[in-house]
């Protein structure tokens, strides 16, 4: 399937459908004629897990069906394998609903193991163990599940809350994601890893991980197969870093904002970096981890259209020996559409839905599309995982990426604790924390 950023129709386009149903969802969020996603409690017995009973059999089905029809629909433009699709897709919803189920199990919710780790490995112990299946290779639409997921996470940016905050959150997101990136970049390219690959990995160390992966895979036109390496990774260190980082922030007796935005910061993965606050302990803790993280997708779509501009305008024409000067039209084909449907559903929330419906009314429409985008996220990583081979996973370009990401990563925690030092420590002035 073409990745969407080139001149393929629109209604054959990848990208722009993602933009099509993502917004889709919101608007039936807005109006109120969205179905509800499964209500999943936090449980220590599977009978707490389903606080709503047997209705939660029709929600699931409801849910179900609407999923499938919406991308069905995409999908016929886009010629996928329809028979095939639908029987797989059962498969992969099914394996969805598990994930999320397992991940609010009160202790594995409690460290934050998140619904898109569980479904990364029931799509690596299939991928790894045993063949997989034609339906669900026909199914398994990794990035397409992906950009909708995106697009609905756009209803979740409310510029109000990244403002209420001070322009402290702002000021770490861009000093980090700014200083991280070429870090990042630098020490992969002394790894000897491509142009392309090096910038997907600084993407995704510098600002939010599994998002601005996908956004720089698409902006760069990357290889997809290390844009799913480097998906799988993210996961994998978050996890490790909400075991390690706490516990060192309070080894060094960090004030509960000052460790917040310090794991913010470094974390890759929001539902993670919120988890990790919360183990931290604290109000302050736990609301600014999340304005931190928050500030960072911000810089998604800014993100996106430089490195698109930057692919376009040097390294297209230096590795095709190119000397003539391309045209601002290819940075447009190039540019990921769904960008800008991410940025588009965060400018409906946040200024026409907000002032039309009210803060509490607009919360609950951020809050439906949240359950949208996990549960396409959700989606999304069992396919990576029916894709991924764990061996090469570990050995992709003899291990050097690997090996740059995380020694990369751990020069990311020690520069981010310098900058939280400076903004959040109480050194140098007092950083005003978001109100509830």
């Amino acid at each position: 399937m073409n990745n969407g950023n080139d001149r393929t129709p629109v209604l054959k386009n990848e990208d722009w459908w993602a933009v099509f149903i993502g917004l889709f969802i919101v608007l039936l969020a807005i109006v109120g004629w969205l179905p509800h996603a499964p209500k999943i409690a936090k449980w220590t017995s599977l009978a707490a897990a389903f606080p709503k009973g047997a209705s939660t059999i029709g929600t699931t089905v409801a849910l179900f069906i609407f999923i499938c029809v919406i991308t069905m629909i995409g999908g016929a433009f886009m010629k996928f394998d329809l028979k095939r699709y639908i029987p797989g897709f059962i498969v992969i919803f099914a394996l969805t609903f598990i994930a999320i189920l397992i991940s609010n199990q009160a202790f594995i919710k409690k460290w934050g193991i998140e619904y898109v780790l569980w479904a990364l490995v029931f799509g690596l112990i299939i991928s790894n163990f045993f063949k997989v299946p034609q339906i669900l290779r026909a199914a398994g639409q990794t990035e397409f599940f992906i950009k909708i997921g995106l697009v609905c996470m756009g209803a979740n940016i409310f510029f109000t809350d990244v403002l209420k905050g001070g322009f402290v959150g702002l000021i770490q997101a861009v000093l980090v994601a700014t200083s991280v990136w070429f870090m990042t970049y630098w020490i992969c390219r002394r790894f000897r890893v491509s142009e392309r690959f090096s910038a997907i990995i600084a993407s995704a160390n510098a600002i939010c991980g599994v998002s601005a992966t996908i956004a720089a895979g698409g902006a760069i036109q990357g290889n997809k197969k290390e844009v799913s390496y480097m998906i799988a990774w993210v996961l994998v260190c978050a996890v490790i870093l909400i075991l390690v980082m706490p516990p060192i922030a309070k080894w060094m007796n960090l004030p509960n904002n000052w460790a917040g935005a310090w794991v913010g910061g470094v974390i890759d993965n929001t539902g993670a970096v919120v988890a990790a606050g919360g183990v931290i302990g604290g109000d302050a803790a736990y609301k600014v981890a999340a304005m931190v993280k928050m500030a960072q997708n911000v810089l998604i779509g800014l993100a996106a259209f430089l490195m698109a501009l930057w692919a376009t305008m040097s390294l297209d024409r230096k590795e095709a020996g190119d000397m003539e000067r391309p045209s601002f039209m290819e940075i447009w084909y190039r540019f990921p559409k769904f960008v800008l449907g991410f940025v588009l559903a965060s400018l409906i929330i946040s200024f026409v839905a907000q002032p039309a419906m009210g803060a509490e009314a607009a919360k609950k429409v951020g809050s439906l599309c949240k359950n949208y985008r996990n549960w396409f996220f959700a989606l999304c990583f069992v396919s990576i995982g029916l894709e991924t081979n764990f061996k090469e996973l570990v050995s992709v370009g003899g291990g050097r990426p690997a090996a740059a990401y995380w020694i990369s990563q751990t020069a990311n925690a020690i520069w981010t604790l310098f900058i939280t030092w400076i903004l959040w420590s109480g050194t140098f002035f007092t950083a005003v924390i978001p109100p509830d």
